[in-house]
């Protein structure tokens, strides 16, 4: 399926400000602008805002509140990563983070489970033919990671 373009960080920002205003949920955005400060520019020397072809790297935290709860690491790489109650999501597609968290706010979300070999896995359905699925690695579930097991 493809998803409608989120050409930069901010415009990702303001799709997952739509979605939380559209489910209700309150969120709340931290920005980390320049090479020497954003968590991928490992290599960029001390107070050096620009990477070396130019441009301005900026990436933003954001935390939704509510059951469950999602928090999303938008980077200028175009990827994200996705955590719903624990569950770490890496590398979703920038484009593809609205969808992700409809699924998860719409009820399409579900934990199936497998006696042999043992293990719980988050499944995140979105539309088309794009799903996510990974593994559960904390013993204990949350209520709502409980509440969405399907057999």
């Amino acid at each position: 399926m493809t998803h409608s373009r989120l050409p930069t960080t901010e415009a990702a920002v303001a799709a997952v400000r739509d979605v939380a205003e559209e489910f209700g949920v309150r969120f709340s955005v931290a920005h980390d602008i320049g090479a020497d400060v954003t968590s991928r520019c490992t290599s960029a020397a001390l107070f050096t805002a620009l990477d070396p072809d130019g441009s301005m790297p900026h990436e933003a935290y954001v935390e939704l509140a509510g059951s469950p709860s999602v928090d999303v690491r938008i980077f200028p790489e175009d990827d994200a990563t996705v955590t719903v109650d624990g569950v770490e999501f890496p590398d979703v597609p920038r484009d593809a983070v609205p969808a992700f968290l409809r699924a998860v706010y719409g009820g399409l979300a579900f934990v199936k489970g497998r006696f042999f070999p043992p293990g719980q896995w988050l499944v995140v359905p979105l539309p088309g033919d794009e799903t996510y699925k990974e593994l559960i690695t904390h013993t204990a579930l949350t209520p709502w990671l409980s509440r969405s097991i399907r057999r």
